[in-house]
Formats: structure tokens, sequence, C-alpha cells
């Protein structure tokens, strides 16, 4: 492919990235500063919230390396395409991508970040996503390659960053909530992870590491505390087995608390939207 076929290419799926984004109302990029701090977890609960507030959504799992929101929907099915449009699986009403879906069990993906960066952008150009209330973006740990595209190509209404209570995740989530700022994002929140262990047998909940980190940095940083979700064994076991606990355990504490975040997000975004046409009357 020579130089003009490339840069044809590139225009033609700029356009249908376009097309896309323009049926999609309202858009979540989910950041990390760093691993293991339950991004994906809030990322699929999240959607869940969304979905049962009647809300038309997607979840687009933008950890290309680690891709693990199949596993959290109980999905080990293979993607298809048809005439060149992929369709992404449904769960529970839910419009969810995932490479997880072309790999074999397994299977490293040992790409460069222009590759793992095009793999995205294929996720927004070439997946028949229809018209969504709501896509949420899950993305890898870090301020990489992945996050810089989703900010470019999917220009997130609102950026969730998630921490735990612990002081080195706080840190690099101060590293994530400076990357959305710089990129622009309308609206920024942190929910703080793991804010407490919900022990099954007498229900006190134990700091296990430490608590009101993410307060903290929310407030420090000028933007919303969207809430502090506890351990609980119950989410563990039933993501592993590809179901929710808002759809197994509606009146549990972590169930409501990701349905208050979800409102309290909803709630953001409109205010947001609303002052942008205010000021541009």
């Amino acid at each position: 492919m020579n130089a003009q076929d490339k840069q044809k290419a590139f225009e033609e799926s700029e356009k249908r990235i376009s097309e896309t984004i323009s049926k999609i109302k309202n858009r979540i990029a989910v950041f990390s500063g760093k691993g293991g701090v339950g991004k994906t977890t809030v990322s699929v609960n999240l959607a869940f919230a969304m979905q049962l507030e009647g809300y038309v959504t997607g979840i687009l799992d933008a950890d290309i390396t680690g891709p693990n929101v199949a596993k959290m929907f109980g999905i080990d099915d293979r993607l298809v395409a048809h005439e060149n449009v992929i369709v992404p699986f449904r769960k529970h009403g839910l419009k969810i991508i995932s490479i997880a879906g072309i790999l074999i069990p397994g299977q490293p993906v040992i790409w460069r970040g222009p590759m793992r960066s095009r793999a995205i952008g294929q996720f927004l150009s070439d997946v028949d996503w229809g018209t969504l209330d709501y896509l949420i973006a899950d993305l890898p740990p870090g301020t990489g390659d992945e996050i810089l595209t989703i900010a470019q190509k999917m220009k997130p209404d609102y950026a969730v960053i998630v921490t735990t209570p612990q002081e080195v995740s706080v840190i690099d989530a101060e590293r994530a909530i400076n990357m959305a700022k710089e990129l622009e994002i309308p609206a920024i929140g942190v929910i703080e992870n793991m804010s407490g262990f919900l022990c099954p047998v007498c229900n006190n909940k134990i700091d296990l590491f430490g608590s009101g980190g993410g307060r903290t940095l929310a407030d420090n940083y000028d933007v919303e505390f969207l809430g502090s979700v506890p351990t609980d064994i119950d989410v563990r076991i039933l993501s592993d087995n590809g179901k929710s606990i808002l759809h197994e355990k509606p009146d549990s504490k972590v169930a409501q608390c990701f349905n208050q975040i979800a409102h309290k997000i909803e709630q953001c975004i409109h205010s947001t939207q609303e002052n942008k046409k205010y000021a541009q009357t």
C-alpha cells in the first residue's frame, strides 16, 4: 500500500469513527494510575448500573494486553463480523467488545503501542455499536498510547479515576487525573475502590488499605469524589463466574455503591452538557 492509499484508508477510518461517536450520547473512560486497583470490576459494574437504569449501554475493553471484560461477563465465544462490521457480544442487554473474542485462551498480545492503538481505533470504526446512551471504555493502567487514542478518537465526556486508599495507589492516581486534565476531558471523578473489607461473618468493615485516600485526592485536585466501594468476597466469586453483584445481590452494600456512583456520573454529565449549551447561547 502506497502513501496515498494509506492516507485514504486513514481518512475512511476516521470518518467511520466520527459516525460511530455521533450515535453515542455519553462516553466514559475508566482510568487507573496502576494495575490491581479493580478498574475492570468498576467498569463492568458501572455498565450494569447504567443498563439497569434503563440506558442503552456498551462497554469497550481497551486493555488490549490484559483483556478481562469478557471473563467478567461470562463470555467465551468468538467475535464475528457481518459484511465487514464486527458484531459486539450481548449480555443482559449490554453490548460488549473485547479482543479476548479473537484470541486463543492464554495467548499473549505482544504488540507495540501503535498496534494496540490501531486495535482500539478499529473497535470504534468497525463495530456495530448502534445508538447508545453510554459507552464505557475500560482502559489499561498507566498513561500510555491507548489512553491517548481513546481521548483523541472516543472524545470522553467523563473520566473515572479508580484508586485504592493505599498511598502508593493514590500517588499513581494523581498522574491519571493530571493526564485527564491535560487531555481536556470535561469532567473527572474519583472512586476509592477496596475501601475496607466487609467481613462475611460479622459484616464489620476492616480497613485493610487504610481509608480516605480517594476523597483527599479528589479534594486536592478539585474533582468530584464519586464514592467508596468496599471489598466484598461475593464480588470476586460472582465475577469469576461471569455474574454481577448488581443482578445477583442488588441490595448489597457494593451494589448500592455502584448505583449511587452511576447516578452521580449521570447528573454530572448532564450538568456539564447543559452548562456548555448555555455558554454557547
